[in-house]
């Protein structure tokens, strides 16, 4: 059996994490499918909700203009991520989504990234979005208080299974957010599935904090995705993932996908690197976990990750 990938070799500042993806995995690089990048006006008003977090505070490590932003995620090895953003209420969701797929046309390294609202012209501006290119979708059921099976989106995720389209769905409800937890946890994604069983979801932050509940959605539906935003950093931040829920997410590599919550994480972007040193995964299952899976969900092909033939 392969040895796992020694606590030792993991990055602990961000200047080392390209090299470890490069020299210790052999990739060309990260694929990350959880960086936000939303409109100007609203990723300042995201930041202020965070500043204002005390048990515990939320200092933002990488509050920059958007330019220094990507620049950042350049020098630390991600060679392609997403530009997640949602409304927290109607009318919003073609906005995001104009800026978010224009900044894919800028720059390669982003993944055309759209969100959308449980509202009457979600599926127009789906159908829209899909047209441009976009490649994955991004949905937060707390803050845009709506039931991921709304009728509204009746029309909206057949289209996302048609094109094979992932969704990442943060899907429970979390800290500093008052209220939405009616529309969250591992019940709502399973009324999801069962409604709409093509669709690819990506759970968002392993479902923390009800991690046990969507491990145990997940081993009982295998298209469900997870990703690692947030949890099992290195030192943990949130509440601590036990021990003996590690092994069944250990379980669970082949459908793990990394993510950091980039830019608003109150930790060096090598926190959250280090931190997947728990699962004591190896060499290759690490080599999935940080580009392979998500390369291959969403539809990059060796040119847009630089990579060469890698399995």
């Amino acid at each position: 059996m392969p040895a796992p990938v020694p606590l030792e070799v993991f990055p602990t500042r961000d200047d080392q994490v390209a090299a470890f993806a490069r020299e210790t995995l052999g990739l060309s690089g990260i694929v990350d499918v959880h960086v936000h990048l939303l409109p100007d006006r609203l990723q300042e008003a995201v930041w202020g909700f965070f500043d204002r977090l005390e048990d515990p505070p939320w200092p933002i490590t990488y509050r920059e203009d958007e330019t220094t932003r990507l620049a950042t995620l350049r020098g630390l090895g991600v060679v392609a991520h997403t530009a997640l953003a949602y409304g927290h209420k109607p009318g919003v969701a073609a906005w995001c989504n104009d800026h978010t797929l224009a900044a894919a046309d800028r720059h390669p390294q982003i993944v055309p990234t759209f969100t959308f609202h449980a509202e009457d012209d979600a599926a127009e501006y789906v159908a829209d979005a899909i047209a441009r290119g976009g490649r994955a979708a991004k949905v937060h059921l707390q803050v845009g208080r709506f039931h991921a099976t709304d009728p509204h989106l009746d029309d909206v995720w057949p289209q996302l299974a048609a094109a094979r389209i992932p969704a990442v769905v943060h899907a429970s409800a979390v800290y500093g957010v008052d209220g939405g937890g009616e529309y969250c946890g591992p019940d709502a994604i399973r009324a999801l599935l069962d409604r709409h069983p093509d669709v690819t979801v990506v759970v968002a932050h392993l479902g923390a904090p009800d991690v046990e509940g969507f491990v145990t959605l997940a081993e009982q539906a295998p298209t469900l995705r997870l990703d690692t935003a947030m949890v099992l950093t290195d030192p943990p931040y949130l509440a601590d993932v036990p021990e003996e829920l590690l092994d069944r997410v250990r379980g669970l590599a082949d459908r793990l996908l990394f993510g950091s919550d980039f830019p608003t994480i109150p930790h060096a972007y090598a926190a959250q690197v280090r931190g997947l040193a728990r699962l004591e995964l190896d060499r290759n299952a690490l080599r999935g976990v940080f580009h392979h899976h998500a390369a291959h969900l969403l539809g990059l092909d060796d040119d847009a990750t630089g990579e060469e033939g890698a399995t």
